[in-house]
């Protein structure tokens, strides 16, 4: 299976994001690819805007028998790339942080944004904030950076990240692992709604067992 990088067209700010889209994927038959792979997915919670999905998903269905361990790969260095934002973002400070995101040339009112709305999430809903980040399109780079700022604690930040990161991107190598070229409509069509799915259940359970520690146990 081949990769073509199609011409980019001018398309404003977002115009290297694009280039970026395509170089991402022109990785995926070189033999340095899962070199380049496990790069994208450390980088990226830390600078760059481009999902490791991409490179993934592109790898695993070159070689599908090697799917789950791609996937983990790409699990471990995401998470390290995380834990990595989490310790910069407090050492540069918040204002700085924030002021980078403005700055930055790739979409920087798009990224002002999101930062100020991780800011409110973490705010809001604290554990569930970083779930939802780490399992779903939710720029993780933002509340990877964002983390320490929120009070949110390392440790919680870690075991989150680990649980859901490695839910999100060993999934889509399981299904390609035993899908085969037939996972990738699944995924395009699919995966996201799943993903939320998945939160929305993991919260109904947590909430459940909350009721269930207060009213039953509680009487007992």
């Amino acid at each position: 299976m081949s990769y073509q990088t199609a011409p980019v067209k001018s398309i404003g700010q977002w115009q290297l994001h694009k280039r970026l889209y395509h170089w991402v994927l022109s990785w995926a038959q070189h033999k340095y690819g899962p070199i380049v792979m496990v790069s994208i997915a450390l980088v990226e919670p830390i600078f760059l805007p481009i999902p490791a999905d991409l490179l993934l998903i592109a790898m695993c269905l070159g070689k599908p028998r090697k799917a789950l361990y791609y996937g983990a790969l790409v699990s471990i260095f995401s998470i390290l790339g995380g834990c990595l934002a989490f310790g910069l973002g407090l050492a540069v400070g918040e204002q700085r942080v924030l002021d980078f995101f403005a700055a930055m040339p790739i979409g920087s009112d798009y990224l002002q944004t999101k930062a100020a709305q991780a800011l409110d999430l973490y705010a809001r809903f604290g554990f569930w904030a970083v779930a939802i980040s780490a399992l779903t399109p939710v720029p993780y780079m933002l509340f990877s950076w964002l983390g320490g700022f929120a009070r949110i604690s390392f440790g919680m930040f870690l075991l989150t990240s680990l649980v859901f990161r490695t839910l999100r991107f060993s999934s889509q190598a399981v299904l390609i692992y035993f899908l085969g070229e037939k996972a990738k409509p699944w995924i395009d069509k699919y995966f996201n709604l799943v993903c939320c799915l998945v939160i929305a259940l993991l919260a109904l359970l947590f909430v459940l067992s909350r009721w269930i520690a207060g009213h039953v146990l509680g009487n007992t």
